[in-house]
């Protein structure tokens, strides 16, 4: 991918995950196909947050996703209140900042992976499979070393329970926009033929 597109892909990417940060994903359910109800629509439990970063991967490349995340960190921590909390210096010490800095690995892997052949749908889910193991692993590494050494709080919660908060309860979600951005960025590659 050339400099320029990436670029752009990098500027999309750190518009899409400060959006996605305060926008709370939901699915509709298909029981109104054939029983002609009305649509019931029901929340996720995740923001888009996670979904943006995928698909920066999977239509910028590795370079594009990890600059927009890192571009997001930095914002974050010195100039605007992006993140979910708020922001500044002093979320270091938050529980879920070690997902944040996930981010960076996770969207870098999923663009590599993404970019490795052409876009099948097989390849596409892979890559946002393994992005998202990598901002959960690297969130877990992070709760479990501020719990070792005592770096922040986490509301009076074990590990185990911080774990279970912060990574497995959102992770059903965070799979069901994993697969909505695996279509939709299959659907996108093939419209713009790259």
């Amino acid at each position: 991918m050339t400099p320029p597109l990436e670029l752009l892909w990098a500027i999309i990417g750190v518009i899409l995950t400060i959006g996605g940060t305060f926008l709370e994903a939901f699915a509709a359910d298909p029981s109104w196909l054939w029983q002609q109800q009305e649509i019931s629509v029901y929340s996720l439990g995740v923001t888009y947050q996670i979904g943006a970063v995928l698909l920066v991967g999977c239509m910028g490349g590795k370079n594009a996703a990890a600059i927009s995340q890192i571009a997001y960190l930095v914002l974050g921590l010195t100039v605007l209140p992006v993140f979910s909390e708020g922001g500044g210096i002093g979320y270091l010490r938050e529980p879920t900042f070690g997902y944040l800095l996930g981010f960076v690995p996770g969207g870098w892997v999923c663009g590599m992976i993404a970019f490795k052949a052409s876009p099948k749908l097989e390849l596409l889910a892979f890559s946002c499979l393994c992005g998202l193991l990598i901002i959960h692993g690297v969130g877990i590494t992070y709760l479990i070393g501020n719990h070792v050494f005592q770096g922040f709080t986490t509301q009076n919660l074990s590990l185990i329970d911080a774990i279970q908060k912060y990574s497995l309860h959102p992770l059903p979600g965070q799979l069901g926009v994993a697969c909505a951005i695996t279509v939709l960025s299959y659907v996108l590659r093939g419209l713009m033929f790259y």
